[in-house]
């Protein structure tokens, strides 16, 4: 050792012992020399994340009850937060956090006023407070991960008021760890707190659910979501035109991360101008909505060429073939809505579209719009399948023409079973029929007077323009009978007594009881299979037999005659107890005006019961042609 040499000196000598200088862009590992460097850019979702319960968009029902909660000290220990991806939940499972630690100069409780920050905001706000626990459950799903969660759940917090578990998509926990969460959960020490978030409620545990408050976070209108967006471009000075930030939050379908997401991408496509609808369009593949709703106009009008060109122009300039589908299915839904709501309709769109819109529900059914909605649905599963989804776009819109040019399954059916006419849809615009001359006044009346209220106004009798000619009871009663309307035939067969029918005219006395809804219900019916408008009045002041009184008092009638020849009253007499049952006619009465046709076949029940141990007699057939040969 006493030989060894000393180490050699630097070659540049021992004036030169400056260190080395330091890379300023990388950080220390200690975190006391920050980097000196450029900042790194923040992305809006991140940049304008909540920082009070007051910035939560949309969440007014959760954020006035968690208020309440916080005021009357009620602040349950577990609570699961639900909803679809970028509504808040992890955001919201910070700021709740902040709550039940918040501590200030002045407050020294849980409050949800986070304004101004308090001692442990910002260290929560950045996860790296040591009492509050932040947990991916997607990649901690096993028991062993619960098990060491669940022990440190024992011990007080280091330095706030409680220790907080936040445990993020919790429905990946395993089966296990669910389970040894459970008796944790129920009976917590009372310095923990726990919060889920999840996407998919449906897979949490009914028994994790029970020890919980839930609040469903409310997923985002289009409304909404395009205000929120105008506020943030304002704040960033940039220009991004009102069409466009509508087709980012209909991009976004209810999510706030995925609007800030898409418009993060379109501020930069205007390159200092004002971003426009086309170029937002041509950055996420969308077709024009008015492109789109000429298809459908070419859709609805049964036109297969003209359909199958716009789709593939369409297609040509770079909408996506999954997108032009979703689009044509957005088109469907406010059809459906217009349908359904009528004057009451509202939409959340450039006027021109809600008029179109509009015009296009009045010339479909809502059994057509159902059948559009069922085969885009079945289409859009054939574009993700496809190895040529443009391909199969083309095959979708030519399958919605051809439906929209063939009758409904209903009619079909008619047809198939009795070929009965097949009326258009109601819905669909029909040029109404030339008055004509006034004719004489025609009836059906059976017997008796009109009422002096019905017998004022005269009938002109129109002739149909198309559709099916109905001038009479027994008509109507038969085209009910062929289209198997058996609910309006029974009701009007019964509570009908007809005074005056003609085209376009339909004037009755109503039986008593006679539903309220039945003019109403005769005058649709009649309009949707002759193709015309009628004038169906009712009256309560008498009149003739109803169709169902008549062919009672007939059947009636024809018993007490059978019953009144010689041999069927010898037998009622010697049998006690015995009645008629029914009368066999021997040709069935094509007119319901026609009266009893002569006897064929009577049939009695003698009703004989006299021991037990007799034998019953059968029915007996009696033939009125045999009187004669007996």
């Amino acid at each position: 050792m006493a030989g060894k040499k000393p180490p050699k000196p630097p070659e540049d000598g021992p004036d030169n012992d400056v260190a080395e200088p330091r890379d300023t862009l990388t950080a220390s590992m200690f975190g006391d020399d920050p980097p000196v460097g450029p900042a790194a850019y923040q992305v809006l979702a991140r940049k304008y994340r909540p920082t009070r319960f007051e910035d939560l968009v949309g969440q007014e029902a959760m954020v006035r009850t968690l208020s309440n909660a916080f005021k009357t000290g009620r602040i349950a220990h577990a609570f699961m937060l639900t909803g679809v991806r970028g509504v808040g939940k992890t955001t919201t499972a910070r700021l709740l956090a902040r709550a039940l630690n918040y501590e200030s100069k002045d407050v020294h409780g849980p409050s949800m006023q986070l304004d101004p920050p308090g001692v442990h905001c910002a260290a929560i706000m950045a996860s790296q407070h040591p009492d509050v626990l932040e947990l991916d459950a997607a990649s901690n799903t096993g028991i062993d991960n619960m098990r060491d969660l669940l022990s440190g759940s024992r011990y007080a917090p280091v330095n706030a008021r409680y220790k907080v578990y936040i445990i993020d998509e919790v429905h990946m926990l395993s089966t296990a760890a669910f389970n040894a969460l459970l008796k944790t959960l129920e009976e917590p020490p009372p310095h923990v707190k726990f919060i889920f978030a999840t996407t998919e409620i449906r897979k949490v545990p009914v028994t994790v659910l029970s020890r919980c408050q839930r609040f469903n976070l409310q997923r985002f209108s289009t409304e909404q979501l395009s205000d929120h967006l105008a506020n943030i471009c304002r704040q960033e000075g940039a220009k991004v035109s009102a069409e466009a930030l509508a087709l980012i939050a209909r991009a976004a379908e209810g999510s706030a991360r995925d609007g800030l997401s898409i418009l993060d991408q379109a501020i930069v496509q205007g390159e200092g101008g004002e971003v426009s609808a086309d170029q937002v369009r041509d950055m996420l593949g969308l077709a024009d909505r008015s492109r789109v709703l000429d298809l459908m106009d070419r859709i609805v009008a049964g036109d297969h060429k003209l359909a199958l060109e716009e789709a593939m122009n369409l297609l040509e300039q770079g909408a996506d073939a999954p997108v032009l589908i979703k689009d044509l299915m957005d088109v469907v839904v406010e059809i459906s809505r217009a349908q359904a709501l009528k004057e009451a309709y509202a939409f959340a769109g450039p006027p021109d579209w809600a008029r179109r819109t509009q015009e296009l529900a009045a010339q479909t059914s809502p059994a057509l719009s159902a059948r559009m909605w069922r085969m885009l649905l079945q289409g859009f599963e054939d574009c993700a399948r496809a190895p040529d989804p443009p391909a199969a776009a083309q095959m979708v819109v030519l399958r919605l023409a051809a439906a929209a040019s063939l009758p409904s399954p209903e009619d079909a059916a008619r047809m198939l079973a009795g070929g009965a006419a097949v009326s258009p849809p109601k819905s669909r615009p029909e040029a109404r029929p030339p008055a004509a001359t006034p004719a004489p006044t025609a009836s059906v009346q059976a017997s008796g007077a009109s009422s002096p209220a019905i017998a004022r106004a005269p009938i002109i009798d129109h002739q149909p323009h198309e559709g099916v000619r109905l001038s009479s009871l027994r008509e109507i009663v038969a085209e009910l009978d062929a289209r198997r309307e058996i609910a309006l035939k029974y009701e009007i067969e019964r509570f009908v007594r007809p005074a005056e029918i003609a085209w376009g005219h339909f004037r009755y006395t109503a039986a008593p009881n006679a539903p309220n809804n039945l003019s109403q219900r005769i005058k649709d019916w009649l309009e949707d299979v002759s193709g015309v408008e009628w004038d169906v009045q009712q009256s309560n002041d008498g009149g003739p037999e109803s169709v169902s009184e008549k062919r009672r008092r007939m059947a009636e009638e024809k018993l007490a005659a059978a019953a009144a020849l010689p041999k069927i009253a010898e037998a009622l007499r010697v049998f006690p107890g015995s009645k008629v049952l029914r009368v066999d006619d021997a040709a069935e009465a094509d007119d319901i005006d026609d009266g009893p046709a002569a006897p064929n076949v009577i049939h009695v029940d003698f009703g004989y019961r006299e021991r037990a141990e007799e034998v019953i007699p059968d029915p007996v057939e009696y033939d009125p042609d045999d009187e004669d040969d007996d």
